[in-house]
């Protein structure tokens, strides 16, 4: 065969595996992302209407509103007391205690572990006489509306890991957050708003940061990622048109990029494509909703009392806690709220008084408020961190001063609403409040029943990725806390 012959026949080889090669690769994408790319249809593209048999039975709720106080509030200062710690106050650690436990760098190196009892006062409030601080007055007297449980548990002792795996099920990073996967799972009944919203506030004591892969993705679609409210008058960037850009100009470019990204579906199955489309439209729909959401001229100034003073600046924990009722009102199925500044390490006394003043009457105000209108019932409130502090004092022990560190062995969050029983406690600490002795509830099973509150079970709700069913709960044992079930 001539040279010539043989480039001819050696090109048309090339471009036959190049052609292969791409239709295998368009149709592996398109079975990864659980459908072929020939099955999808125009009208399929861009939505988000969750899956075919999910919710897998009746739920009880059909939202979340998850209060995250990140940093690691202390369970001893709020929720978990006992008049035994007044009679350690200032005593050693018992070994037997702490039985070997691995503590942060932070208290590793000091040489006297010195427990120290609450500096407040705690009275007993509900039927259950659940004892409550001082410094949570509001929702002592809501008590009877929440399910408290004293026996969580995590094995992360350090912020990241710790606030990784209890919102996405891991302490590496890298998988969808709760929120995504409820995304996922359920959709939304609202086209204008996005099905996960995420709300930050900044509180007064040592700020933790956060990283958007908490409200991720991970390897879903990203269209299920968390979008970010901020406070102000712009809650999310890049929403508004540029100078010059109308309405009917937005239309017909929105409609031109559509074209393009659905071209792009049809040949590669690539379900991004699909997100490119819906992003861009429910950017679209934003444009209106948002600004009508966040307007608050419409709330009775009873309601917005209910929320506390600070209800008038954007960006509060209280204002949140508004938008959140109204988001929930939208039908808007997972928003949750950050509260940063949780992590006393120093100066507790001080701190967590001013962190408690930030979130008390608020989360109380919206309990009522859900209430009043109805949304309760079928809103699961949940109020917690990642993880609580230690008994001992970090630092030096004075009459009126002292600090904790992270405690992942127990801590404590509540539940309402949606599902829920109400003036109901569960879980119990040893008298150090260190150690679980009774209905121990890992951060797993807290995932699993907020799913099966809103319908799913959670060894169902899977995604195939590297070579896995992935799920929200992982492969290790939990299991659903039915004793908090209504």
């Amino acid at each position: 065969m001539d040279p010539q012959s043989e480039r001819l026949l050696f090109n048309q080889r090339r471009q036959l595996l190049m052609n292969s090669g791409r239709a295998l690769g368009a149709a592996a994408v398109a079975m990864l992302n659980g459908q072929l790319a020939m099955g999808a249809t125009s009208s399929s593209i861009g939505g988000n209407t969750g899956l075919p048999g999910v919710p897998h039975f009746a739920p009880k709720a059909k939202r979340v509103i998850y209060l995250f106080m990140a940093g690691g509030p202390s369970h001893i200062d709020t929720w978990d007391y006992k008049p035994a710690l007044r009679e350690i106050h200032g005593t050693e650690l018992p070994d037997s205690i702490r039985q070997g436990q691995r503590i942060t760098t932070m208290t590793s190196g000091q040489k006297s572990f010195p427990c120290v009892a609450p500096m407040f006062d705690f009275k007993q409030h509900g039927s259950n006489g659940a004892w409550v601080s001082e410094i949570l007055p509001k929702m002592a007297k809501s008590i009877d509306k929440i399910s408290l449980i004293r026996s969580m548990h995590t094995e992360a002792i350090n912020h990241d890991p710790a606030i990784t795996f209890i919102n996405t099920g891991t302490q590496q990073p890298g998988k969808p957050s709760m929120g995504a996967w409820l995304s996922y799972g359920l959709g939304s009944p609202n086209e204008n708003l996005p099905a996960f919203v995420v709300m930050i506030s900044r509180g007064k004591g040592s700020l933790q940061a956060l990283y958007s892969r908490l409200w991720g993705s991970g390897f879903l679609p990203s269209k299920h990622q968390g979008v970010k409210f901020r406070g102000g008058n712009d809650p999310v960037l890049f929403l508004n048109d540029p100078k010059g850009m109308d309405r009917d100009n937005r239309r017909k470019m929105l409609d031109a990029l559509a074209a393009i990204n659905e071209q792009s579906f049809n040949e590669f199955g690539d379900a991004e494509a699909q997100t490119r489309i819906a992003q861009y439209e429910m950017a679209y729909r934003m444009q209106t909703s948002v600004p009508e959401l966040m307007d608050l001229s419409d709330e009775s100034a009873e309601t917005l009392s209910w929320y506390g003073d600070a209800v008038e600046t954007p960006g509060s924990f209280a204002r949140n806690c508004v938008i959140a009722r109204r988001l929930a009102e939208r039908g808007v199925p997972f928003i949750q709220l950050y509260h940063r500044g949780w992590d006393q390490h120093g100066n507790l006394p001080t701190q967590i008084r001013g962190q408690c003043k930030d979130i008390d009457q608020p989360a109380a105000g919206l309990l009522r408020d859900l209430e009043e209108r109805g949304l309760l019932e079928e809103t699961l409130v949940v109020w917690g961190g990642e993880f609580g502090r230690t008994i001992y004092s970090q630092g030096k022990l004075t009459e009126s001063n002292h600090g904790r560190d992270h405690h992942g062995r127990c801590f404590s969050i509540w539940m309402a609403g949606g599902g829920i029983k109400k003036d109901f406690v569960l879980g119990q600490t040893d008298d150090y409040s260190y150690n679980i002795i009774e209905d121990p509830v890992h951060i797993r099973d807290l995932n699993a029943t907020i799913l099966h509150c809103m319908g799913i079970d959670h060894n169902r709700l899977t995604f195939r990725a590297q070579g896995l069913d992935q799920t929200l709960t992982g492969v290790e044992p939990c299991r659903v806390v039915r004793e908090v079930l209504a």
